[in-house]
């Protein structure tokens, strides 16, 4: 995923330079030392987090624009935005623009894509300076639950908006699955060995990848497409 990410950004901007201009942010903590402020990626949150200095400097002028970006798994990134980013101008999410969000998702998804997402908040500058003591170490604590606001914790030192995002936009990664898979599950199958996917993927490009290497023999059966069907029939019921 990041190689590609890498090739699609290179071929629009030059990426070191990029991120001479923007670096990520960097604080001097109260043993005098170095603190990177990032989140690196983890299986259990689903997506990393950075503050980079957005001011364009890239020694560390006397004023800092600091800016958060969040970077995973549309259901873990979308949850946190209220704001989403429309023609380079902030607009307020709504469900509208969240529903077709989701459709893109889902349908990108469905696809056998990998889809990331991509949000941002602008941290206002009078508060959050870059001698603030970001809390990148125990930020979970305050900062997981994306049910919160940033109200909730806005008082308590060291901590930074989680919540409130804006939403960038979302990318589609072509992942395809190795040659020759759906052979050798088909010839498992034929072993009477049962074969189970394990992945971080989302239920639809799970179920879109699992279908293209022969461990679901049915795709409309599949769990994700019965539900859609039943909403589109209108016999959906939660629960």
């Amino acid at each position: 995923s990041e190689t590609g990410l890498v090739q699609f950004a290179q071929a629009i901007m030059d990426l070191d330079e990029t991120r001479k201009q923007y670096p990520t942010h960097i604080y001097k903590n109260e043993a005098g030392k170095d603190t990177e402020c990032l989140i690196p990626f983890s299986s259990d949150i689903k997506f990393n987090a950075f503050i980079r200095d957005m001011s364009g400097t890239t020694a560390g002028g006397t004023e800092s624009q600091l800016t958060v970006f969040l970077k995973g798994a549309p259901e873990r990134i979308l949850t946190r935005c209220s704001k989403i980013l429309v023609n380079g101008e902030e607009q307020d999410f709504t469900d509208e623009l969240r529903d077709e969000v989701n459709k893109a998702n889902s349908t990108f998804g469905g696809l056998g894509e990998r889809v990331l997402a991509f949000a941002k908040y602008t941290l206002p500058a009078d508060k959050y300076t870059k001698d603030y003591q970001f809390d990148v170490k125990t930020w979970k604590d305050w900062g997981l639950d994306a049910k919160r606001s940033n109200e909730d914790y806005a008082d308590q030192p060291g901590t930074f908006p989680m919540h409130g995002l804006t939403l960038v936009g979302v990318v589609s990664l072509n992942d395809p699955p190795r040659t020759n898979v759906d052979l050798s599950v088909s010839k498992c199958r034929s072993a009477g060995i049962k074969v189970i996917m394990v992945t971080g993927d989302q239920p639809p490009t799970a179920a879109a990848i699992a279908a293209k290497v022969n461990i679901i023999k049915h795709p409309k059966m599949e769990f994700n497409n019965l539900v859609a069907q039943a909403k589109e029939n209108g016999t959906y019921k939660e629960g």
